[in-house]
């Protein structure tokens, strides 16, 4: 019996020796094998993942330096520094001029979003169902607000808004409306800064709308007009459905923004009179250069970071279902 039981265990070391054996083998194979392909084929993949990985490296760096950094009282006049930890976060998320600057943000891109998606979508339709010379001449002059920049086109409307010799008085005097105060006055500087956006930023809107518009399969239309579908059940029922995933892309642009927004407001008023178009960005700014309180402002530009990344991802997976919905109704 012992001897047998003996037997048994020497079979089985053999067995599990044996397997062992095969498979060192075959690794040794498949060793021998990577040893064989040239150094250049076995580099590839590494070379395609290291730009990918040198800019994402490039984006965190700054990123956790602003982290590091909203942690202490850095400022540009005092080169020695302290941690204070969160107390600039709980300062900022206590005082009255960042819920204010957020709500100014939010008003102000809300305003501009709506308008300008509006605007573009409807002008897109019109000159994708136009299909003549007077398109093609809408289609090159209402691009020309894109080439120019912010700044500029800033100017360019302060003068047109001038009480002495801009067109837009000129024209409101024909109504008996004369001074009128545009960016003076608290009550009309946002409608006077989201004019401008909406003059510089709806021809983007267009664009993407309507290269979407022009990707439109064309047979489920053919079908709808054989059954004597009417425009309105075409556009709620085909046109919508299958032009959301390039709505939710323009969205999404325009969106990211109009919260970042800071050229066209700094340039016309500086965010007033007094505060009443001081956005996050502006706040943030003149905190850090204009007081120099450099790790004080940086809580504002990661909230406003934070408060962006939700919304792209929200606005990302509407995109995503979008799409899934816009190719079944393709099918």
């Amino acid at each position: 019996m012992i001897s047998a039981m003996r037997e048994n265990r020497i079979f089985i070391k053999n067995m599990i020796g044996g397997d062992r054996m095969k498979e060192q083998k075959k690794n040794s194979a498949v060793a021998n094998e990577l040893n064989t392909v040239p150094f250049k084929t076995r580099a590839l993949p590494y070379c395609i993942v290291a730009p990918a990985l040198i800019i994402t490296i490039g984006i965190m760096i700054p990123f956790a330096m602003a982290i590091y950094y909203s942690l202490t009282n850095y400022s540009f006049r005092m080169p020695d520094y302290t941690f204070v930890w969160f107390q600039n976060w709980i300062t900022i998320l206590k005082s009255a001029t960042f819920w204010k600057a957020l709500l100014v943000t939010i008003k102000y891109a809300f305003f501009c979003i709506v308008l300008e998606m509006g605007l573009g979508m409807g002008v897109a339709i019109l000159l994708n169902n136009l299909n003549n010379g007077f398109s093609k001449l809408m289609k090159v002059c209402l691009i020309f607000p894109l080439m120019i920049a912010p700044v500029t086109a800033t100017i360019i409307w302060q003068l047109m808004l001038s009480s002495s010799v801009g067109i837009v008085e000129k024209f409101l005097n024909l109504f008996g409306v004369y001074g009128f105060p545009w960016a003076a006055s608290p009550d009309t500087a946002m409608l006077t800064v989201v004019m401008i956006d909406i003059w510089v930023n709806t021809p983007f809107c267009m664009i993407l709308i309507l290269a979407g518009l022009q990707s439109l399969p064309k047979s489920p239309f053919e079908s709808a007009k054989i059954d004597g579908g009417s425009t309105w059940f075409n556009f709620r029922n085909l046109t919508l459905p299958m032009l959301k995933p390039s709505l939710y892309i323009a969205l999404l642009f325009r969106l990211m923004a109009a919260l970042q927004e800071y050229a066209i407001i700094f340039s016309l008023t500086k965010g007033g009179p007094g505060d009443t178009l001081m956005n996050i960005s502006l706040t943030a700014y003149q905190t850090g250069f204009t007081f120099q309180k450099f790790g004080f402002a940086l809580p504002y530009i990661l909230v406003l970071w934070y408060f962006i990344n939700k919304i792209a991802k929200f606005i990302v997976g509407k995109q995503r279902a979008a799409q899934r919905q816009a190719a079944g109704l393709e099918e």
